[in-house]
């Protein structure tokens, strides 16, 4: 996603000028390392269930003062660095944006997206 892109075409949306006062963003990018153990992950494979996401976006969209929310989830395998998860949420105030943010993200992990990490022993064939 090209967030700059995107936060433009958000901001052509009618009423923007009239109900935004802030945007949040979240770039998620997978880690070279396990949060478990620390242990070098070498890759990192997700699948979102994008159901599940467009509810959570849904519920989320009808709070007090949120304008919009997007949600991009990336499916696959990908490499320390690359980009997995953006979310942008637009509002009037911090106060109503921030704690959708939070709960996007905890909600979205937590409860569609699957991932597994790749170590570099399993690339050796041995267990990790």
């Amino acid at each position: 996603m090209d967030i700059s892109k995107k936060i433009a075409e958000i901001k052509q949306q009618p009423g923007f000028q009239d109900n935004v006062g802030m945007i949040l963003v979240h770039n998620g990018v997978v880690r070279n390392w396990s949060r478990k153990d620390k242990g070098k992950v070498k890759a990192l494979e997700v699948c979102p269930d994008l159901i599940k996401i467009e509810a959570i976006r849904q519920e989320l969209l009808a709070r007090t003062g949120i304008f919009e929310i997007v949600v991009e989830a990336r499916s696959g395998e990908f490499q320390p660095g690359e980009d997995l998860l953006f979310l942008i949420v637009a509002g009037d105030i911090r106060e109503h944006i921030m704690p959708v943010l939070s709960e996007l993200l905890n909600r979205v992990k937590a409860d569609a997206i699957a991932k597994r990490e790749i170590f570099h022993d399993e690339l050796l064939g041995k267990d990790a």
